[in-house]
């Protein structure tokens, strides 16, 4: 016969977790919270943080995740920033007029950082993310061809976007939520990313523009800017269709510029009629900020952006959200001001040389080859060499996650779905120390895993990609 405790029922009971059952030794009502229902009375307040906060125990640490490209680390004066300004409405430029200052003083640093030819003509917004960013940028290659085709007297009801298939999946999004056709190019042997051939073969009068990556989700890599550009002018010559380019720098567009300024990928190309950034990436902002800037106002059409004057005065915007804080542009302010040139490329390289040196140490451990070695993003994935039979990522994943750190494990999307990796992002704050102790973690795990004989994991091990999720092959424009 089951014990049955005096209050609080069987434990079958207990199973189903109605209750969160809060232990006395807090000495405060009540000792019962409903777990899905608003409480009936108010509580303390030191009890309701203490039942929250150690439910967040079981969340990993943010420090040891290897999988996010977004920030976990930020200065003291910053979070002290954001805490002064949580209460701001973003959207409230006329009640907040001084944030909005500091919102468009970060987009003339930014267009002055992508080299806009005429920084003064630039226009640009902040966002919640770079997934907002790309939506904004997305509508506007299509505003631009609709308007542009209606004019022409041509239909305008089959808009289709090129990009790789390595795209981060608001992409996807974006072509879903839109009515755009995704035309995505496939990986190929030791190509991961978008090939400009292989784009502009897949473009036609239909094109609203075609995106690049500026440093992959899945390696790393950045996508080959300039000679893309250079293929759609040869295109334009052709046949006459004047195909744009949208710059996804998410994380390397806050790199690039401090650590290779000799690639040429921003509005140095005229091709490029945007670009967006993730100030909560290699920003170095806690999320969630980013960035959506357009080479003048002919990229951006008026028909897009709103003008709002019932909060009063008059604000023109553009976004996808209305309500959101201002803490986030002020600690993007905050940081372009604390480190400047100088700080971004000594955070950005000590990132890389962390990077570079951690991938290193791994394929020196045997049992690894490398995919990308951290030269590009600081990012880098790698694989099991060929004979490791006992073994896959996945295990590999699972043994780190034993130790507290998060790397993730997936496959490749179309054609490279027969290739599974892991993927390390260090990013600030992730130094060569803790780089140490992830090695000799990793090292102390391999000779389990090479005992075990066969793999206990596959791809349904709950592995996570952050970014590098897989394509839906069933969209019409996939190829």
């Amino acid at each position: 016969m089951p014990l049955k405790h005096p209050d609080y029922g069987a434990p079958s009971d207990l199973d189903d977790h109605p209750d969160l059952l809060v232990n006395p030794v807090f000495s405060r009502e009540p000792l019962r919270v409903p777990r899905h229902a608003l409480p009936r009375d108010q509580m303390d307040p030191d009890t309701a943080y203490q039942i929250v906060h150690d439910e967040l125990m079981l969340d990993g640490n943010a420090r040891l995740n290897l999988a996010t490209f977004v920030s976990t680390w930020a200065e003291p004066q910053a979070l002290r920033l954001m805490g002064e300004c949580a209460e701001k409405n973003m959207i409230d430029k006329d009640e907040y007029p001084q944030t909005a200052e500091l919102e468009t003083r970060c987009v003339h640093m930014l267009a002055r950082l992508w080299h806009a030819p005429d920084p003064r003509q630039v226009v640009g917004c902040s966002t919640t993310g770079s997934s907002e960013a790309a939506m904004l940028a997305g509508l506007a290659l299509k505003r631009r061809w609709r308007n542009r085709r209606r004019a022409e007297g041509r239909p305008a009801d089959r808009p289709n976007l090129v990009m790789g298939i390595n795209v981060q999946i608001c992409w996807e999004k974006f072509a879903n939520y839109f009515d755009v056709e995704p035309r995505y190019v496939p990986m190929e042997g030791d190509r991961y990313h978008l090939s400009p051939r292989a784009a502009v073969e897949l473009c036609d009068e239909n094109t609203v523009g075609v995106v690049a990556v500026l440093g992959s989700t899945f390696d790393g890599s950045y996508e080959p800017v300039a000679e893309l550009a250079t293929a759609l002018d040869h295109l334009h010559r052709r046949t006459g269709w004047d195909i744009p380019i949208h710059v996804d720098g998410a994380s390397g567009g806050m790199v690039a510029p401090f650590l290779d300024p000799d690639v040429t990928w921003d509005f140095r190309l005229p091709r490029v009629a945007s670009i967006n950034t993730s100030g909560h990436k290699f920003g170095l902002v806690m999320p969630g900020v980013g960035w959506a800037l357009w080479r003048d106002t002919q990229a951006l059409p008026d028909d897009l952006v709103f003008h709002v004057n019932y909060l009063g005065g008059d604000m023109p915007t553009f976004a996808l959200n209305f309500s959101r804080p201002g803490a986030q542009v002020v600690a993007q302010y905050y940081t372009f001001l604390r480190l400047g040139l100088d700080g971004y490329r000594r955070v950005q390289q000590t990132c890389r040389d962390v990077a570079t040196r951690l991938a290193l140490r791994i394929a020196e451990l045997g049992p690894f080859r490398l995919i990308t070695d951290g030269t590009e993003l600081p990012v880098f994935a790698f694989t099991l060499r060929e004979g490791q039979e006992g073994t896959t990522v996945y295990d590999v994943s699972c043994a780190l996650r034993e130790r507290g750190w998060l790397v993730p494990a997936y496959s490749f999307p179309a054609n490279r779905t027969d290739l599974h990796v892991l993927r390390i992002v260090v990013r600030n704050g992730f130094s060569h120390d803790l780089a140490d102790l992830l090695v000799a973690d990793l090292r102390r795990a391999l000779p389990r895993l090479e005992r075990q004989g066969r793999p206990h994991r596959g791809e349904d091990a709950g592995g996570f990609a952050h970014g590098a999720e897989t394509k839906n092959p069933r969209s019409p424009g996939h190829h």
